[in-house]
Formats: structure tokens, sequence, C-alpha cells
């Protein structure tokens, strides 16, 4: 009777690649068709970034008011080191008004760490919570970064801080000019390269700004449900694998979680600093 129920539930397990096709996918507002469609939502993505974004928020405020004159406890040590380094590096690569500039680039650098640090809880802790309260095996993921819409729409925001910055700093007039005057020079003929050539570096900035966070993160989580499929071979070999390579890529995955959060607070300072700066 008991080889009969594990056979039977052996039969009705998800095969490895449909163990990660479900994982991979979102909770949507309607199923996806087509390869490109804005009218569907990805509303895990949209939940987890604003829920992420109001912590973070939270734990700066209290940061904020907590910190004092005297000898710091090491939580005020910490956050005191991390706006340091964000001071530091927005007054070498922003040569202007910082006053808005440097409290953006604190507040992508912990708002980007706290999203990829989701990518840290088990992949299966939501799938075995929804089963628990009976909603089925729903799709649902936790990690923005890892959705290229997340990544694109916080992309297109520098972006459009990058056009704001331009248009402030040289005027509507002066912005139009570098347009179709840079960098070849002024010449008319020119004009329809200089332009091309801008519309590309700034298309270019922005993909490559979304992708590189959204590729680094998406391969992290694969790799991810990879190790957790050695766990379910129920085998001491699998178990083990499970665990030592779980353990070896979770501290590895400290440094990139780190790191981009870090490249992409310095790519947006470098993006709006090139605004402040004339070809």
């Amino acid at each position: 009777m008991a080889s009969e129920t594990l056979a039977a539930g052996a039969a009705h397990a998800p095969t490895a690649s449909e163990y990660i096709v479900h994982h991979l996918g979102h909770w949507q507002t309607s199923h996806q068709t087509k390869i490109i469609d804005f009218s569907i939502l990805n509303l895990d993505t949209i939940f987890w970034s604003v829920l992420i974004g109001i912590i973070g928020s939270l734990f700066m405020f209290k940061a904020a008011r907590r910190a004092t004159s005297g000898v710091p406890g090491r939580f005020q040590a910490a956050v005191e080191i991390v706006v340091e380094m964000v001071e530091d590096q927005s007054k070498a690569i922003v040569h202007g008004n910082r006053q808005f500039i440097a409290p953006l680039a604190l507040t992508v650098f912990v708002w980007v760490l706290l999203m990829n640090s989701m990518d840290f809880l088990p992949v299966d802790l939501f799938a075995t919570i929804f089963s628990m309260m009976g909603m089925g095996e729903m799709h649902f993921r936790v990690v923005p970064t890892a959705d290229l819409n997340g990544t694109l729409g916080m992309s297109i925001g520098v972006f459009a801080l990058m056009l704001f910055y331009n248009i402030k700093i040289k005027g509507i007039g002066g912005f139009i000019h570098e347009l179709f005057c840079a960098p070849f020079g002024n010449h008319p003929l020119l004009w329809i390269f200089n332009l091309g050539l801008n519309i590309i570096e700034f298309v270019a900035k922005t993909v490559s700004l979304g992708m590189r966070l959204f590729g680094n993160m998406y391969a992290g989580e694969l790799v991810f449900l990879l190790i957790a499929l050695l766990g379910s071979t129920a085998t001491w070999w699998g178990f083990g694998m499970h665990v030592a390579a779980g353990t070896i890529w979770a501290l590895f995955h400290i440094l990139i979680v780190v790191l981009q959060a870090f490249i992409f607070m310095m790519l947006t300072l470098v993006y709006v600093g090139q605004a402040h700066e004339g070809h």
C-alpha cells in the first residue's frame, strides 16, 4: 500500500523542467500569450517592489531618527558607512548641485540591495504557504530585480532623470544643439549622424542598465532552483550536495547581491553626472 502511494505521488510529481518553469512564472493580471503585452501587470513584482521600497524608507528614517553625535552604535555605524560611501562617490562623479542626486543614489542602492536580497529566501517558501492556505500552486516570484519589467522600469526612471538634468543644466536650446552638433561638429551634413548616435547612446544606456541587473539576478535565481532540485533526489548524495552547493552559492551570491546594487547606483550617478557636462 505504501509503495502504491509513493508510486502515485511520483507519477504526479513535476519534472525538473516543469518545476523550474513553474517557479519562474509570475502572478499576473491575465495569461500572457505574446512576447510583449503592456496590458498585463506582474502583480508580484509590483507588490514586492513597493513593499521593499517602504521597508527601505522606514529603515533609513529610523537610522536618521536614532543618529547621535556621540559614539555611534553598530546600527548607526553601518548606516553611516553606506551614507559616506555614496556621498564620496557622488562627490567624485557629479560636479554640480548634489542636493537631490546624493539622496537619490542612496535610495537606489538601499532599494536595489534589499530587492536583490529577496533571492536568499527558500525557493519553495511561498509555494508551501499558498498550498497550506488552500490556494494551490500559484505562480509567485519574490525577487523584483529578476523580472525584466522591474529592472527596465527603474532604468527608464534613470533615463527620465538624464533628460531632466540635460535640459535643466543646458537649457532646452542647449540640449537640442548638443543632440544635433555633438560629437562630430555642427556642420548641417553631420546633424543626422549626430542625432542618430546620441539616440543610440541614450537607448543603449537605458537598456544595458536594466538588462545587466536583470541578467545577473535571473541567473542567480535559476542556479538556486537547480540546487533545490538536488534535494528532490531523495538520496543522501543529493541531499548532501543540496546543502553544500546551496551554502556555497548563497555565500557567493552575497557578493553578487551587493555588487549589483553598487553597480546600478554607480551607473545612475555616472549617467546623471554626464548630463551635467557637455561634449
